[in-house]
């Protein structure tokens, strides 16, 4: 005994005074460190739709009239969620709707936060003609936006012009004027077609560019042109566009930049990923051009893949909706979500790690998944991945992907 406290105090001594344990704390921080420096993680998320009834239980509510084909009051949504769970709050806080995701953003410290919003942001009051569903969040509501502290906002989707171009005019002027970068929508096509660009210090940019196809319910008039406002549309997914969209990225990215393209397309229901889905979105990665594919319209998350060291996240599913006490469709669970985490490597803007948060929403808020539903999502990732060639572990109350 007396031996081994000589040999110890004597390796303490050689060591500067610090003993091995300590040691190998200071190296895996350093390790921790440098791997910070060398990657740049994303947040990405699906659909985030604040208008409707989110909107009503907000601080500033828009004026509820809507012209649904059954519904003519935003309010009737919120009537149908408490009918379900009980009574929601009213002139709730900003950073109500994000609940369980904020404390999850700040235990992953991402570098970049991005997320599909498909709602108009106005009080702009006349729809768009014929549009069966209106979504519009009062401008004065922006702040439940910025409390999550997002950095951009892609509006190339089927609802962000649900109240006209002069509802689009100011969902621009307002996400703009609170600091919020946006993508895939302008006052004209090169406007709509130009990425956001978020500065990473000392690690280059993360360009998002972001597109709409007609699968998702666009109409083809929403499209921008030259001298028209709208969304930046997609028209097909050939090889031709595919190359077109490689070329465009081309033109605007440097030298390490990490590039993601935000495509909202396809149906809302089914997990099906149709052959030409896959080659687009695989072009786009073989290429080098793109580092993450961020796909998403499907009110459920679909599976993942990647290629040649790409994400390839082709439906992410809704992240935030009014959706509660509508029923349908309940098989695909689409009250449950996911919160992307892409670790990218800074050289290579290749894939390091991808983690998942599992989520749920209830209440008009985002809440952590209980354990079964963790559980479900992660069947139905393997069950969905596993032609792509991907799995996911659980892994302490996150999901980690698996590819080969």
């Amino acid at each position: 005994m007396q031996r081994r406290r000589f040999l110890a105090r004597g390796a303490t001594m050689l060591l500067g005074g610090r003993s091995l344990p300590a040691l190998a704390q200071e190296a895996a921080a350093r390790d921790a460190r440098k791997a910070a420096v060398d990657t740049v993680t994303l947040f990405l998320c699906g659909d985030v739709m604040t208008g409707r009834g989110i909107d009503q239980i907000l601080r500033r509510p828009s004026a509820p009239r809507i012209y649904e084909p059954y519904v003519g009051s935003a309010l009737d949504y919120v009537a149908l969620a408490e009918r379900r769970r009980g009574p929601l709050p009213r002139r709730a806080d900003p950073a109500y709707v994000w609940g369980d995701a904020l404390q999850l953003l700040d235990e992953v410290h991402p570098d970049a936060r991005i997320v599909n919003l498909e709602t108009a942001v106005t009080a702009h009051d006349v729809p768009w003609p014929g549009k069966g569903i209106q979504y519009r969040m009062h401008p004065a509501n922006v702040d439940c936006l910025t409390a999550a502290r997002l950095d951009c906002c892609t509006l190339a989707n089927n609802h962000v012009m649900d109240w006209g171009r002069e509802g689009l005019a100011q969902t621009l002027e307002t996400l703009r004027g609170a600091g919020l970068r946006t993508a895939g929508a302008g006052r004209d096509i090169e406007e709509a077609a130009a990425p956001a660009a978020i500065e990473l210090a000392g690690r280059g940019r993360v360009l998002v560019f972001a597109y709409g196809m007609r699968s998702s319910g666009i109409p083809a008039e929403w499209a921008a042109r030259r001298n028209r406002a709208g969304v930046n549309l997609l028209e097909d997914l050939s090889a031709r566009s595919a190359d077109a969209v490689a070329r465009h990225v081309r033109a605007f990215a440097r030298d390490g930049d990490i590039v993601v393209v935000s495509l909202h397309w396809g149906g809302n229901w089914g997990y099906a990923i149709h052959a030409d889905e896959r080659r687009f979105a695989r072009s786009l990665a073989a290429g080098g051009a793109v580092a993450v594919l961020h796909g998403h319209s499907s009110h459920h998350p679909k599976g993942i893949e990647v290629h040649d060291g790409r994400p390839l996240l082709y439906g992410c599913g809704d992240f935030l909706d009014d959706y509660e006490g509508i029923g349908g469709h309940e098989v695909y669970r689409g009250d449950l979500g996911l919160m992307y985490f892409p670790a990218l490597d800074v050289a290579t803007r290749r894939l390091r790690a991808l983690r998942l948060a599992p989520t749920r929403v209830e209440g008009f808020r985002v809440n952590r998944a209980s354990e079964r539903e963790s559980a479900w999502l992660a069947d139905t990732l393997n069950r969905e991945g596993r032609p792509l060639g991907t799995r996911v572990e659980r892994r302490g109350g996150l999901l980690s992907l698996v590819w080969a």
